[in-house]
């Protein structure tokens, strides 16, 4: 009898990297939109610096990031001191420290989409809406959202998708564990290690074949005449 082409062991991988992605991306929003916004119409010199630190992720290698955040969250560190002190323990090696490493890595995916959109609406809009007598918060909410609608669309599928496809700084800061921090790229090294090639070849396709997906969704969901 031919053994299943995924194992309980590939699904639960599977599973959990599913949550991860999904739990990143809505505190990527959420985190992600007033940055965004602060950083689309601020004159502030922090602009510059704060910016940089935003992309970082995208040049530095993921372990290097995930080894100062293994540094902050551990014992010795201030991140960790702190959730120990609020009785959470160590984040370190737990789905929470997954999701905060994946969340520090993809802030750039959410981060810059968020803010070309906020950009490209320009000023006239919310200021049509503040001559209608609408507050601060009614312009953001009614006017600047749904005008950032495909930011936001952007923002939620690169997200997504680079969590989806984390494998440094989740293995720095989660390491191993099965049913807890074994996200399928992980699952695909230990596959290769095993020597286990058609397993691997199951699971790196079906990664190709949503990378391919995403793609093509982003560029179907692009708004006509932007290039």
């Amino acid at each position: 009898m031919n053994p299943p082409l995924l194992s309980p062991e590939d699904w639960a991988a599977i599973t959990l990297t599913l949550e991860l992605a999904g739990v990143t991306t809505v505190l990527l929003l959420a985190l992600c939109t007033p940055l965004a916004w602060w950083l689309a119409h601020t004159r502030s010199r922090w602009r510059a610096p704060v910016g940089a630190v935003v992309a970082l992720p995208l040049v530095l290698p993921p372990t290097v990031i995930g080894f100062y955040l293994l540094v902050l969250m551990g014992p010795h560190g201030p991140i960790g001191h702190l959730t120990e002190s609020l009785g959470l323990g160590r984040l370190p090696f737990t789905f929470p420290g997954l999701v905060v490493g994946s969340v520090a890595y993809s802030l750039p995916f959410a981060v810059q989409p968020l803010q070309r959109a906020f950009e490209a609406m320009g000023r006239r809009p919310l200021e049509v809406a503040a001559t209608l007598g609408a507050g601060p918060l009614a312009r953001f909410f009614t006017v600047a959202l749904p005008l950032a609608r495909p930011g936001f669309i952007t923002a939620a599928v690169l997200s997504f998708a680079h969590t989806m496809g984390e494998f440094g700084v989740v293995l720095m800061l989660g390491g191993n564990i099965p049913g807890v921090t074994r996200v399928v790229s992980v699952q695909i090294y230990d596959h290769v290690e095993a020597m286990e090639y058609a397993q691997a070849h199951w699971l790196s396709g079906g990664m190709v074949v949503f990378a391919f997906v995403v793609l093509m969704l982003l560029h179907w969901l692009q708004p006509k005449g932007v290039q």
